[in-house]
């Protein structure tokens, strides 16, 4: 657009090469300073996108509602374009879930810490573009809580406490897959879950990590027994096959 419009004044210089009158002493400096006011406004708005961010493209793009860029360059047009940056550093998003409730309508609690970032994922970034540019980190933060939090709920509800408790990592696998979803919707990567403890209001998973001790206890109990029996019936073996070889020495002795 800029070379375009330094057209006439090419034509210019261009008749400036057959005439010395004093107006062509003039044009000279108007076309240097035309043609540096141009490269000016080209390296300018030349932008570079480092590999830790999203260069987003808004307003006149022939990309949808903008055109991301990761670790690329593009030119930005003034006037009809405008660009902002996406930062990709992950953030810990703590999850303090309580009293969510369970397939057996038993009140669950699962602090939880997830860390997540903006997806560099080409369709995923532009909901990101979307969604989440010109928010705060706070708010970014705020709005991946809130996925969270309600997805966790939902996976809880089809769960027992038993099955919670017994097999976590099939619990973890719900979580993630049902969060990751959610929270592409908005232009996130889910990166790791961390839950630190389950606990429920009734003290139902106390009394079945009880009843699992008392269970290892009883079992261990009754093997050292049957070790026991087990130790009995070979010596009392030994000594009957003992009796039985001098009894038979002896008859062997008296003959």
């Amino acid at each position: 657009m800029e070379f375009t419009a330094l057209l006439p004044l090419a034509q210019a210089l261009a008749a400036a090469g057959k005439s010395s009158s004093p107006a062509v002493l003039i044009l000279w400096p108007l076309i240097g300073l035309a043609l540096a006011i141009t490269a000016f406004t080209f390296f300018s708005r030349y932008r570079r996108c480092l590999s830790n961010r999203i260069l987003v493209i808004y307003g006149k793009t022939n990309h949808g509602a903008a055109r991301c860029i990761h670790g690329g360059a593009a030119f930005v047009w003034p006037l009809f374009q405008a660009y902002e940056y996406l930062d990709l550093e992950p953030f810990v998003v703590p999850i303090d879930l309580k009293s969510a409730l369970s397939a057996e309508n038993i009140r669950v609690s699962v602090p939880t810490t997830v860390t997540a970032a903006i997806s560099i994922e080409p369709e995923v970034m532009e909901n990101a573009a979307i969604r989440l540019l010109g928010q705060t980190s706070q708010g970014i933060q705020n709005q991946a809580q809130d996925i969270i939090l309600g997805q966790m709920r939902a996976v809880i509800a089809t769960m027992k406490i038993e099955e919670i408790n017994r097999d976590r990592q099939a619990f973890l696998g719900k979580v993630n897959e049902a969060v990751s979803g959610e929270l592409e919707k908005i232009g996130l990567s889910l990166i790791n879950v961390n839950i630190r403890d389950i606990e429920d209001d009734s003290g139902y998973i106390v009394a079945l990590g009880r009843r699992a001790a008392a269970e290892a206890i009883n079992q261990a109990n009754i093997d050292v027994a049957e070790q026991e029996k087990s130790g009995q019936i070979g010596v009392a073996e030994r000594q009957r096959d003992t009796r039985v070889a001098v009894a038979a020495a002896n008859a062997m002795a008296e003959i």
